[in-house]
């Protein structure tokens, strides 16, 4: 445990990290643009050389399969969010340890802390440093429309706008050092290590859930999102100097917004079609 501790916490490249646009990679705003820019229009790119090229000279009414390659990445994405988890998770813990003392002068709890940095905190340390991780985890997650585009023929508006969306949240979270970021990162990637974990698990041919698992756990993550942002806005009203890159926050509740909506939109759609196929089988 200690050399677990060590590697997470410890080690000098942690607890000397620094976000920074010149020492840290993919940490300026021009590169962001880039990266959700060619993301999008390689996206629907492929869709429509899909739709009208490729699929009509070969004959096919279907996508291509890519064999074990969904299946790897899904794994590699459980396993990277885990460690991220476990991390923060540490990194939180040691942060309150070596910080605690200070907390005194402006009488912030742990809970405060989770969900409200001080004003003036800087991206440095231990926190931040799994921060970046998972800022540079999210460009991972975009090769899933790619894989969807490729083996069912399908692009979806929602998909595009929400792994854009996170991907801009992350870097926020970084370049305004924004509060609720550390409760955020523990939610998302306890959610992602178990999601990718059973899109690995169907994937490699086995049984799945009899329920749209991976929908519902999206649903909750979403719901405890919407009750952090609500615990958030409260500790920023009540707490004397507020929370620190609360402009940061405002913008990241406006996505979340446009996000759960489209999400819920997509959800009852779900929970329809299912119903309806459910009343024809019986039928």
């Amino acid at each position: 445990m200690t050399v677990i501790t060590y590697w997470l916490t410890e080690h000098p490249s942690i607890v000397n990290f620094r976000w920074s646009p010149t020492q840290s990679y993919a940490a300026t705003w021009s590169f962001l643009f880039t990266a959700v820019s060619f993301y999008v229009m390689s996206a629907v790119t492929l869709h429509l050389l899909l739709l009208l090229v490729i699929l009509p000279l070969c004959h096919r009414r279907r996508g291509f399969s890519l064999g074990f390659i969904p299946a790897l990445h899904s794994l590699t994405v459980s396993i990277i969010s885990a460690v991220i988890f476990v991390g923060i998770l540490l990194s939180a813990a040691a942060e309150i340890r070596d910080t605690r003392w200070l907390w005194r002068r402006t009488r912030t709890t742990t809970l405060q802390w989770f969900l409200c940095f001080p004003v003036g905190t800087r991206a440095s340390g231990r926190v931040f440093f799994w921060s970046y991780l998972f800022y540079l985890s999210r460009y991972l997650h975009l090769f899933r429309t790619f894989f969807s585009v490729i083996r069912r023929r399908k692009l979806s508006f929602f998909q595009l706008i929400n792994q854009s969306s996170l991907l801009c949240i992350s870097f926020l979270w970084l370049e305004y050092s924004q509060s609720f970021q550390v409760a955020a990162i523990l939610l998302t990637t306890v959610s992602y290590a178990v999601v990718y974990g059973y899109r690995f698990w169907t994937e490699i041919g086995l049984r799945g859930a009899c329920f749209p698992f991976v929908v519902n756990c999206q649903a909750i993550l979403l719901g405890c999102m919407a009750v952090c942002h609500v615990g958030v806005l409260c500790i920023h009203l009540v707490k004397r100097g507020g929370c620190n890159g609360i402009g940061a926050w405002l913008f990241n509740s406006v996505l979340n917004a446009v996000i759960s909506l489209l999400y819920l939109k997509f959800y009852c759609k779900t929970r329809s079609m299912r119903t309806t196929k459910a009343k024809h089988t019986t039928t």
